[in-house]
């Protein structure tokens, strides 16, 4: 079937429309970490100092660690408890499938500041104290639905019946479990612990309400400069070029691995 040029034109060029609104501003502020200047949009010529001033700046590298300390401790404890939960809903009967499906559904849905309020009540009634501890279950229940989310697709184009083989053939559940399941949702699991990792390490609302004033994330210490200075350092613009370089060498060794993967599975069958 034949397409109207003008109209494939115009889908074209709206694409490369979104793409460019997307990333410019992330573009500029690549190209403006290789100068010195402290204002976006002039220009001091090539240098490589506010890349050396970034690790001399301990405030921001404290923030840094801290922020991927509970990006990568939420993303494996909701990856895990994540996967057993989307693993049991897709084995629950019906009606129970339906009732969780729905409860799963309202952290998503539900606005981050009213999830937030609740975790701060929470540990203020039970006589909490606010430490890294309460940061982490904030960050847990912020990022387990995702990873539920990324597991039933995989669970819901696998083969139903081969759990119950394994287990007519004598395997134990938790045999089958980790040989049988696992292996058909590890790309989904691997979906959802890169989600949830990203979902941490963009959160400010729940890190603001559940952490230790002392403690700063990038998130928080961003949002402490900018109303107390104004300005932000610099030096930020070269971390947030390594962390965007960063996800795109993740990005791309994801989406290399999901290749291999499809080519060899396609030439087994």
């Amino acid at each position: 079937m034949k397409t109207n040029p003008v109209i494939d034109f115009i889908r074209k060029f709206y694409v490369y429309i979104i793409l460019v609104i997307m990333y410019a501003p992330i573009l500029v502020l690549i190209a403006f970490s290789f100068t010195d200047t402290r204002l976006i949009g002039s220009w001091n010529g090539f240098s490589l100092r506010l890349y050396s001033s970034l690790f001399k700046n301990e405030e921001i590298v404290t923030a840094a660690v801290n922020t991927f300390a509970v990006a990568f401790a939420s993303a494996a404890v909701s990856t895990i408890l994540g996967t057993l939960g989307a693993i049991g809903i897709f084995y629950s009967g019906k009606r129970t499938k339906a009732v969780l499906e729905g409860i799963g559904q309202i952290p998503i849905m539900n606005a981050e500041i009213v999830t937030a309020l609740s975790l701060t009540i929470l540990f203020v009634f039970f006589g909490v104290k606010f430490n890294f501890l309460t940061l982490l279950v904030g960050h847990v229940v912020l990022t387990i639905p995702f990873v539920v989310l990324s597991v039933r697709p995989k669970l819901m184009q696998m083969d139903p019946n081969i759990y119950e083989a394994a287990l007519d053939l004598g395997a134990t559940p938790n045999k089958a479990l980790m040989k049988v399941i696992m292996p058909e949702v590890i790309p989904g699991i691997v979906s959802g612990f890169i989600l949830s990792v990203t979902l941490s390490l963009d959160d400010y609302i729940i890190t603001a309400f559940t952490k230790d004033p002392a403690y700063q994330t990038l998130s928080t210490y961003v949002y402490g400069v900018t109303s107390k200075k104004g300005t932000l350092p610099p030096s930020l613009r070269a971390l947030t070029t390594i962390i965007t370089l960063l996800a795109l060498v993740v990005l791309l060794i994801a989406n290399h691995r999901s290749k291999t993967g499809g080519k060899k599975t396609h030439h087994n069958r």
